[in-house]
């Protein structure tokens, strides 16, 4: 017996970049000592005020199924947080809670393509991009964002994609993992603009609108005559160390939350209920609480740039925003797969490839800030050294 192509389809769409994931986590075990600036998640755990409301959730008994959209406060409470931090009025109805941010992404493409149709996405990228659109039967085309531009997307390579593929969709990031890159209001301009030009849906990822270190974030939606058009996904795992909660949503027309409400039906039944209630918990706690989970990001940023400062080998991508800043390796001849596998067998420090996110971060590693103050400084400052002596 043999499987469907579907699976084999998204794995033949290359490695993520984990093998060193994976052997970073191998050398742990064996009682080494690794600096690991691999993943993308807080190094603090979810508040105990988050975890009270979860437990008393549950213990009230909240415990069962939860069909359709979300419970009806929370939807009301994220409603409420992205008219506030967009400026673009948003009802309840506009919202559908998911099971983390990814799958929010999953549901978006499902609801947005079908089998034959092309979806876009910008590169450098999560790995998850390309398999995601692969997963609905659609295929996947890359735009490159290049570093010679400061990673900004540019409207014409959009429009081009679209005119040569017949794409329905285009997926972007920003602020962006892996680059670090926010992306100005001319290229938010620019992405509207060729959108409304070729007749896309936009899916904006802005599960790190809180990490904004240069500039302020700029959602497409809030462009006009984007709202129709746009479907924005927003998770609790960046903004408030949540990360194994899997908790996020889409913001989108009535359409596209009405569809995706079906899927959910069908899939995953909703989210937990006492789940969702410490979401509505951690939303209660504001700004200001959003801000301390940022703080360290920020500071961390600035720890990487002074260890990189006066480097002829390395260099950071122009990193104003996200827990992570790209570092540009390129002049040191070789490439982003070479050099961390050369780092985590010298020197026991993992970082991801520039290559797992794309061509157009060729020669590039992504170092996640996830580590405290001093490991971090000193993994930055190795890797310098390294590169230096190669």
């Amino acid at each position: 017996m043999q499987i469907g192509p579907r699976i084999p389809r998204i794995k033949a769409a290359g490695s993520d970049g984990w093998e060193i994931v994976y052997r970073a986590r191998a050398l742990v075990a064996a009682g080494e000592h690794v600096l690991n600036l691999t993943i993308g998640e807080p190094d603090r755990t979810t508040d105990p005020r988050v975890l009270t409301a979860m437990h008393e959730a549950a213990m009230g008994g909240l415990t069962g199924y939860t069909f359709g959209p979300g419970l009806p406060e929370l939807r009301r409470a994220i409603a409420a947080r992205v008219t506030e931090r967009t400026g673009v009025a948003t009802r309840p109805e506009s919202v559908i809670v998911t099971p983390g941010g990814q799958a929010a992404l999953f549901a978006a493409h499902m609801v947005l393509l079908s089998q034959g149709d092309t979806g876009l996405y910008i590169t450098p990228h999560y790995p998850t991009y390309p398999t995601t659109i692969l997963a609905t039967g659609a295929e996947a085309v890359s735009v490159a964002a290049s570093a010679e531009a400061g990673f900004q997307p540019k409207a014409e390579a959009i429009l081009e994609a679209q005119a040569r593929t017949g794409a329905r969709s285009l997926l972007i990031n920003t602020p962006n993992n892996p680059t670090g890159v926010v992306y100005t209001p001319e290229t938010v301009a620019g992405i509207a603009d060729a959108c409304r030009e070729a007749n896309l849906w936009l899916i904006s990822d802005e599960v790190y609108d809180t990490q904004i270190w240069e500039g302020a974030h700029h959602t497409p939606r809030a462009l006009p005559g984007m709202e129709e058009r746009t479907v924005v996904i927003g998770s609790m795992s960046k903004s408030h160390a949540m990360t194994g909660s899997r908790l996020g949503w889409i913001v989108a027309p009535d359409e596209v939350v009405e569809a995706a409400t079906v899927l959910a039906t069908n899939t995953t039944y909703g989210v937990v209920p006492y789940i969702q209630k410490g979401a509505l918990a951690a939303l209660e706690l504001g700004p200001d609480f959003e801000e301390e989970i940022a703080a360290p990001f920020r500071r961390r940023r600035a720890l990487v740039q002074a260890a990189v400062a006066g480097s002829d080998k390395v260099s950071t991508a122009p990193a104003a925003g996200a827990m992570y800043v790209m570092l540009d390796i390129r002049e040191t001849g070789i490439s982003g797969e070479a050099f961390a596998r050369r780092l985590i067998e010298e020197e026991r420090i993992a970082v991801m490839p520039g290559e797992s996110f794309g061509a157009a971060a060729a020669g590039h590693l992504r170092v996640a800030l996830t580590l405290p103050d001093a490991d971090l400084s000193e993994a930055v400052t190795r890797i310098v050294a390294f590169a230096e002596g190669l």
